[in-house]
């Protein structure tokens, strides 16, 4: 099994995939160990002196005034675990809460935040024995770190709480630990503090996004080419002089896969036959300035990733020169603004995708295709209900642009009175991408069948590939009327799975 090393220097997005989705192991480096124990050294230092020091011996947030003695600090660090761990809802994925743990893990590893070594393993043995706490919904307002579901991984590592079996079972933590060897942590000072205050469930689903993202967009981009093939569009408006002279690179991108999937069709390039058009539709012609806008928005969100995979984040930290500091780095603005922009890109690439597939139904505007694509129009209704489940996902998706980052809810007594909302912001990406998926998906089954319906044309050898996989996957093509949600749950795993990407790629090479 592949093994992920986490050093002092922070992860890459590949590392949190493979933990996250990949069942990698986690093993900490000898250098994250030494760091471990140098910074602990001075937390146990601090422990010693009679000044309070906020997270070692303090309360926490509004309680912080508060001087909490030597007998009381274990009983201090546990509390703070089970109270917080106040999460509500339904059960969060699996693949988030294991990159959430392994990215709590990428930050205590950094050797600033004073947590002993043998706290850092047992967060590494948990995460390789495929235990996966269970962890809610509601519970983050994305400040203090994502306090609640961080929370509930603290306390499967103490022993307590829920969590899910390598097997898939729900069961106590502590039996859950004892199966595979692991001792329950007595947590010391600062040590559940620094379990609990970071942004890594936002930024688990940032990075997972931007990976599901980066195969829609190049998704998006075939389908559609294949429904400007089937309008029977031109590919002029492809051509790179006309990107270069407006150089944004995620357009450049967008068109150039556009016209590879294009090529050789022997479909584009009759707008000027029956009905002559000078220029295709905005939701045609506009398709690589719409993709490319949200490739570039997708640029910028995976920088704004990778600082914060760089980062160590924690309140208060432990500096290479002795001091204990606090400070604001919690705070998860940087990553819920991204967050948020992302769902605003998928919800206006779910909207042009729509408007593609429904200028294909409609017999005003199709060039030439029957209504809805029917077999037998009147007696069939074709894809006319496809459509209206595409545009459902669509609305749901305008719904989802809407920012959570734009909204703060004051918390703790007005301590903590502005708040990022990054962990709502990444729940609904999530959702949003799930729906993506699926308009893009009907785009894909409307498309392959319209130019199925092209009798005499011959499609593109990179469109023909995906109406082939398609067809193999078991979207069926034109004919009567029948059963259409298992052809669209085929045409939706076609695309969720990476096939149709794949079978473009087997013959233009890789896409950009």
């Amino acid at each position: 099994m592949h093994t992920v090393v986490v050093g002092t220097s922070g992860v890459t997005a590949s590392d949190v995939l493979a933990v996250a989705r990949g069942g990698a192991r986690a093993e900490l480096s000898g250098e994250a160990v030494a760091a471990l124990a140098a910074a602990r050294e001075i937390v146990d230092a601090l422990a010693a002196k009679p000044e309070p020091v906020y997270g070692v011996s303090t309360g926490f947030g509004a309680l912080a005034t508060r001087h909490i003695g030597q007998e009381l600090r274990a009983q201090l660090q546990r509390n703070i675990v089970r109270s917080h761990a106040a999460g509500m809802g339904p059960r969060v994925e699996r693949e988030v809460v294991r990159a959430l743990m392994f990215l709590r893990l990428k930050t205590v590893c950094s050797g600033h935040t004073g947590v002993r070594p043998e706290v850092a393993q047992t967060m590494a043995d948990v995460l390789n024995a495929g235990i996966t706490p269970v962890v809610h919904e509601y519970g983050s307002l994305g400040c203090s770190g994502d306090l609640a579901p961080l929370s509930h991984c603290a306390l499967a590592l103490m022993g307590e709480g829920d969590a899910e079996g390598p097997d898939g079972v729900v069961r106590p933590a502590g039996e859950l630990l004892a199966e595979h060897g692991i001792t329950p942590v007595e947590l010391r000072e600062k040590e559940g503090l620094a379990l609990l205050n970071g942004t890594d469930g936002m930024l688990g689903m940032l990075v997972m996004a931007l990976a599901d993202l980066d195969t829609l967009y190049k998704s998006a981009d075939i389908t559609a080419a294949l429904s400007l093939e089937a309008l029977l569009g031109t590919d002029k408006v492809l051509a790179p002089e006309l990107h270069a002279i407006r150089p944004h690179p995620g357009q450049g991108a967008s068109a150039a896969n556009m016209l590879a999937v294009l090529k050789g069709s022997g479909l584009t390039g009759h707008h000027q036959d029956d009905a002559p058009r000078v220029q295709d539709a905005y939701s045609v012609r506009c398709a690589p300035q719409v993709a490319g806008a949200g490739r570039d928005t997708m640029a910028h969100a995976r920088t704004v990733a990778e600082r914060e995979l760089a980062s160590a984040v924690d309140n208060p930290v432990v500096l290479p020169d002795g001091r204990v500091e606090s400070n604001g780095n919690f705070h998860g603005a940087p990553v819920a603004y991204v967050l948020d922009f992302l769902a605003i890109a998928a919800a206006d690439l779910a909207s042009i995708t729509e408007r593609r597939t429904d200028r294909l139904l409609d017999k005003n505007r199709s060039h030439g295709l029957p209504p809805f694509l029917a077999d037998d129009a009147g007696v069939d209704s074709g894809l006319m209900i496809a459509q209206y489940t595409q545009a459902a996902l669509v609305s749901e998706l305008k719904r989802l642009a809407v920012p959570a980052s734009a909204d703060s809810i004051p918390s703790s007594a007005m301590q903590e009175d502005h708040v990022s909302m990054g962990w709502s912001a990444a729940r609904k990406l999530r959702t949003a991408v799930d729906n993506l998926t699926r308009v893009i998906a009907v785009e894909l089954y409307a498309a392959t069948r319209a130019i199925e319906l092209r009798e005499g044309l011959t499609p593109a050898p990179a469109s023909q590939a995906v109406i082939d996989g398609v067809r193999a996957a078991g979207v069926r093509g034109p004919g009567p009327d029948r059963f259409l949600a298992p052809d669209l749950a085929a045409a939706d795993a076609f695309v969720r799975d990476g096939r149709l990407v794949a079978a473009v790629e087997s013959v233009t090479g890789p896409l950009r």
